[in-house]
């Protein structure tokens, strides 16, 4: 766990208090209690992710910008091929839990748009594949229409769900984040403002799922997706 108090909120680059207000960091501190919690702002370079290429991309550590970043790149410019990356650390909805995730990212190079996810899923090595998000169990946001447009998804045993989110802007940081409260409900959050909160039980995944990130091309163009933090949360008291 790092602190990171020189930005507060999105408009600042970061983190959403309708989120991170819901996560209870310090429980990791009481006696019985106990936390799942990842923060990186990838200053320490972007050990304990996994890549699995789709015969091509990249996760790299970047400090040429104002901040260090995590970019993912999908180096290529044919259709489906792409980086796909998960981080060890896993968290599974149970009832009387809540799981907070939230990342800051952008796209580059998006003119045909990313085949892109972002969120947690199950480990799986091909999260989106054949231009779908194929993974059985994940909640998250993604574009695979090749126009920025994203998602919100949640899916549970191949049982999934989908709410409108928001569309990605070239070269435009944005916040996206979400709460799954036990196995009841996700709510959805863009900038630090609820945008959805649809998902029930039916859709809601109880298996353990890992901070993940796909970047692939949708043809055409060979996007990256930047990755300024990405923060994971869930208590463990009642597990």
């Amino acid at each position: 766990m790092k602190p990171v108090d020189y930005r507060t909120t999105p408009s600042n680059g970061g983190g959403s208090s309708a989120i991170w207000g819901q996560a209870n960091v310090l429980e990791g501190l009481r006696p019985g209690g106990g936390v799942h919690y990842y923060f990186s702002d990838f200053n320490e370079g972007v050990g304990g992710w996994e890549v699995t290429q789709a015969t091509a991309g990249t996760m790299t550590a970047d400090n040429t910008g104002a901040t260090l970043q995590a970019l993912v790149d999908c180096g290529s410019t044919t259709a489906t091929q792409g980086a796909n990356c998960q981080l060890g650390l896993q968290v599974k909805p149970v009832k009387g839990t809540k799981i907070c995730f939230e990342a800051r990212v952008k796209v580059e190079d998006s003119a045909t748009g990313p085949e892109l996810f972002v969120g947690l899923a199950e480990l799986d090595t091909s999260i989106v594949a054949s231009s779908a998000v194929s993974t059985a169990n994940h909640v998250g946001f993604s574009s695979i229409t090749d126009n920025n447009v994203l998602l919100f998804n949640a899916e549970k045993a191949t049982a999934g769900s989908t709410e409108a989110s928001t569309t990605l802007v070239e070269s435009t940081f944005v916040n996206l984040g979400f709460v799954i409260d036990g196995t009841d409900s996700v709510t959805q959050y863009v900038n630090g403002v609820e945008t959805g909160s649809g998902f029930t039980s039916a859709n809601i995944p109880i298996v353990a799922l890992a901070p993940s990130l796909v970047c692939q091309s949708g043809g055409t163009t060979d996007p990256i997706l930047h990755v300024d933090w990405i923060g994971c949360y869930q208590s463990i008291k009642q597990l």
